[in-house]
């Protein structure tokens, strides 16, 4: 630790070019993790097959326009706050001992004026769409500030780590659904279901770098979580979210779409395989915006997700048979 404390003090006493902070200024952004905005997309499929509103139309396709430049500003700035905040940590790190703000090419007031900056101009964007959209893209920004900010800082907090960085899983599908109406709200359900989800992804991602680092007290240092954690509870967790996610998926279906219920197996066999890929050494689990690498995993990514959008569309009265309540026998019959 001491060594990787030594080779960051040598990185902050090198002055960095104007091209060199330009391009760190540029890297901070994490334009790369833009496509975690895939989950959006769920957020914009699910009204558009209740409505029945066509996908091509100069209204819709604005919005998803705006909206997605709108989300990616906003969560653009979210990363610069983290970047700029975590870089006495990330000097830590094996790997992240390498971001721009670590090695000390960022210039920090500059960086939270673009914090700002772009926060402004992803609300000004998510404006042009509704209110209601303009206050799930704010409640995103709100988010960054509460998971990375003293006192609050709740990346630092056991389980309140994955739970609150998760909630831009819900959040994400609201901004998707609000491209498409303000007037329909997204089943409690749903919501609870993406949030659940997306907290198995992130417990996930934490056991895969607690398990890579190795030393707890080097962990502990660069994640002040890591001191509670340990690989047993960090499953322990996985396996809660991973049965709250059923769960409240169950419930939407049952309630909303019971068609979708044939999807559950190619769901089970994608989060297995998601499971699986947290155990490899250098997982892309710790860098989700690397999992395109994945082929297995895109090949049944892709499955689900066609076979979830089919199966919006297409009625199959059978199955609404099938699980109709079962009646008491009458007695006497």
């Amino acid at each position: 630790m001491s060594f990787l404390a030594n080779d960051a003090a040598l990185y902050l006493h090198v002055k960095p070019t104007l091209a060199e902070q330009f391009k760190a200024h540029v890297q901070i952004m994490r334009l790369d993790h833009s496509i975690k905005n895939i989950f959006v997309i769920p957020g914009i499929i699910v009204p558009l097959s209740i409505l029945r509103t066509p996908l091509l139309s100069p209204t819709l396709d604005r919005n998803i326009a705006i909206g997605f430049a709108a989300t990616t500003l906003v969560a653009c700035s979210n990363y610069v706050l983290n970047e700029v905040l975590d870089a006495p940590f990330d000097r830590l790190h094996p790997k992240k001992q390498s971001r721009p703000a670590a090695q000390g090419l960022v210039n920090v007031p500059v960086a939270y004026v673009q914090w700002v900056l772009m926060m402004v101009a992803g609300i000004v964007l998510a404006l042009m769409i509704s209110k209601a959209f303009a206050v799930a893209a704010g409640a995103l920004w709100l988010m960054g500030c509460v998971y990375n900010i003293e006192p609050l800082r709740t990346k630092d907090k056991l389980y309140l780590d994955v739970l609150s960085e998760s909630v831009n899983n819900p959040l994400r599908m609201l901004l998707g659904w609000f491209m498409v109406t303000s007037v329909l709200v997204p089943p409690a359900s749903l919501l609870i279901c993406y949030w659940m989800t997306g907290c198995y992804l992130m417990a996930l991602k934490r056991f895969s770098e607690f398990r890579e680092i190795g030393d707890a007290q080097i962990a502990g240092a660069y994640r002040r979580s890591f001191r509670y954690y340990n690989e047993v509870s960090l499953l322990s967790s996985v396996t809660f979210y991973a049965a709250a996610a059923m769960l409240f998926f169950g419930a939407f279906i049952i309630r909303y779409r019971i068609e979708l219920v044939l999807v559950f197996p190619l769901v089970a066999l994608l989060m297995s395989t998601y499971f699986k890929l947290a155990f490899q050494p250098n997982s892309a689990v710790q860098n989700p915006e690397k999992l395109y690498r994945e082929p297995l995993l895109m090949v049944e990514s892709t499955l689900v997700s066609v076979s979830m959008i089919a199966l919006l569309y297409v009625n199959i009265p059978l199955l609404s048979h099938l699980f109709l309540p079962t009646l008491p026998a009458v007695m006497g019959r």
